[in-house]
Parts: structure tokens; sequence; C-alpha cells
């Protein structure tokens, strides 16, 4: 018995021939697709910033940035807040290949390059531009090169956090470091902070930061310092009746990379990393330095005093102070002059 052979209308066969060909291709694209996902290079990034603050801003800059420079070749992730790894964990995360980038402080560094603590004292710096300058010349090529060698992570460019000023309560003539002799200086607890309170000339008192509000209150302190966005943030002008402008520690943040990270990327991708991240660096600088001066007359309205000391008389006692200690012992000979003629 013959089987009778089916014959499909042509209209038919052609649909049957597209569904074929449909199906194939979505069957290609679930492997291919997924293949080409996965050649993007993942940067995570880890920060203590809140995202009011513009070092936390910035990195949605250097995202964008990235990805108008090299379209689909990296997929970075932003993690705020400490959210992944916690405030000084980071150099740490990134030597185990568990984080690409991140912003690190002057004092984390200094804790493993000793040569970087001159970084963290005060006058060192002496304004926002001294501090690029500082920092993009040869001081900077050299001392990125021991951290690259010593952490594993590369600079890639350099954040203004902000200049810490003193805010004292009660209005007081203040040129020099004499004019504070008695002022009970609140500063956060770590020796390295009481030092640098003690060379202002005040007496440095430790105080938790939350607590700081109802010291100045009560008298318990006479003062504390701080850059003037945290003076607003914090409502210290509410207790106190007088800025002056000391401009005592200019800080800094470091956009850095772990070296693994960043070796393994193309030349071209590493121009376009850096050039993203110095574009984060200067959208946080640009704005931080503006938000300063405009703080500068909140402040006039809100009726403090704001007064602007002999600075260089500050800047030579401070420094003298810090030469004479044991501070100045890990630091490269020369490097605190080299820094000062810098201009």
């Amino acid at each position: 018995m013959r089987v009778p052979t089916l014959v499909l209308p042509m209209s038919t066969s052609r649909h049957f021939q597209r569904r074929t060909l449909l199906t194939a291709a979505a069957a290609l694209s679930a492997l291919v697709l997924p293949a080409i996902a996965q050649t993007k290079t993942v940067l995570r990034i880890s920060t203590p910033a809140v995202p009011d603050a513009w070092h936390a801003k910035m990195w949605t800059v250097f995202k964008d940035a990235l990805e108008k420079s090299a379209p689909g070749e990296f997929d970075v992730q932003i993690n705020l807040n400490a959210s992944l790894f916690k405030q000084g964990a980071e150099p740490a995360a990134m030597a185990r290949g568990n984080l690409e980038l991140t912003s690190v402080s002057a004092a984390d560094i200094a804790k493993l390059v000793p040569d970087f603590s001159v970084f963290t004292a005060g006058y060192m710096l002496r304004d926002p531009a001294h501090q690029q300058k500082v920092f993009t010349g040869t001081i900077g090529a050299e001392l990125f090169k021991t951290v690259s060698d010593k952490m594993g992570i590369t600079v890639l460019s350099t954040c203004y956090l902000g200049t810490r000023q003193l805010n004292l309560r009660e209005a007081r003539k203040v040129q020099t470091p004499a004019d504070l002799k008695g002022v009970k200086l609140r500063m956060p607890g770590s020796k390295d902070w009481l030092f640098l309170g003690n060379a202002l000339g005040a007496t440095a008192t430790p105080l938790a930061f939350g607590e700081v509000y109802l010291g100045l209150k009560t008298g318990t302190i006479d003062g504390q310092d701080n850059p003037l966005p945290s003076v607003r943030a914090a409502k210290f002008y509410e207790v106190t009746q007088q800025i002056v402008l000391t401009g005592h520690l200019v800080d800094s943040l470091f956009i850095a990379i772990s070296n693994k990270s960043f070796d393994a990327l193309s030349a071209a991708q590493k121009q376009k990393v850096r050039a993203a991240a110095q574009a984060a660096a200067s959208y946080n600088n640009d704005n931080t330095v503006r938000e300063e001066a405009q703080l500068v007359e909140f402040f006039k309205k809100q009726g403090l005093q704001v007064s602007t000391p002999d600075v260089a008389a500050f800047r030579k006692s401070v420094q003298a102070t810090y030469q004479a200690s044991d501070y100045a012992k890990t630091w490269p000979a020369g490097l605190v002059d080299r820094i000062n003629a810098t201009r």
C-alpha cells in the first residue's frame, strides 16, 4: 500500500521555511549575545561617598565619558555609601582582584607608603591649583610610581576634597598661631589630627563629629575645623560666630585603578580610562571650588564674621612644627622644599 505524499501549498511551505530560519537565528543569538556581553570589561567602583557629594556624582561623569569614548566596551558599576566595601578596605580588595576602581585618600595611601604622609600635614598644599600642579608634575609622578609598586594600584587623577578652615564659637582676632593659644579646638580623635590642631597653636580636643554641635553650643569646645560644606551641612554656623580662613589643609582624593585591571587593558583603552578619570576629577574640582566660594557669602548672611589671618605666618609655624617632629623622618629629603617651590 503506497503512502500518499503530502504536498504543502506554496505559501505554507514558504511560511515553514521562514519559521525554521527564525528559530535557527534565535538559537544562534542565544549563543552569541551572551558571549558579546561577556566581552565587556567590568569596572566595579566602591566609594563611601554619599549620593549628594560631588565626589560621588563624579563617578557618573566617569561612566558617561567612558561610554562615549568606548561604547559597549565597559560595564561600569558604581557602588556608593560604602555598600560594596567599607572605607579603607578598598586597596586590599583591589589587591585581591575583587575591586577595580576607588577613590583613595592621602591618609589611606600613607599607611602603606610613608612618603605620602607629607600630604596629611598642615600647609603642604596652598590651594586647589597648587594641589593639581604638584600631583600632575614630577613630584606626583615619582610618588605615584611608589604607590603603584607598593600598593598595586595606578593613580589616574587627583580630586579636590575641600580646604579645612577654622570655625570659632566666639569671634576673636586671629592673625597668627599665637592668637589661638588656649582655644579648645575640636579635632578628630587620631594622633595625626590632634598633632595638626596643636601645631595650629590651639589646644587640640578630641570629640566625635556627632557631638560637635552640642559642644559648641555649651562651650565644651571653643571651635572646630572642617571644609565649609561640612560646616553648613552640620549647621555649625548656628552655634558659632566666626569663620577663620586659615586654609590649613587642602584635602585630596585619588581616583585609582588596580594594576591587574589596568594592565589587562589595551593601550587605547588605558588612554580612554585615564581621560574619563580626569573628566570626573575636573567635574568634582570645579564644583567643589565653586561651592566653597558661594559658602563664604552664605555664612556672612547668617551673621558670621569671616576673616583671613596671616596665612604665611601660619604656614611657616606649622611646617616648622612638622619638620621638627617624627613625621618628617619618613619624608624624602628635600620633598617639602620641592612642594613649596612648585608654582
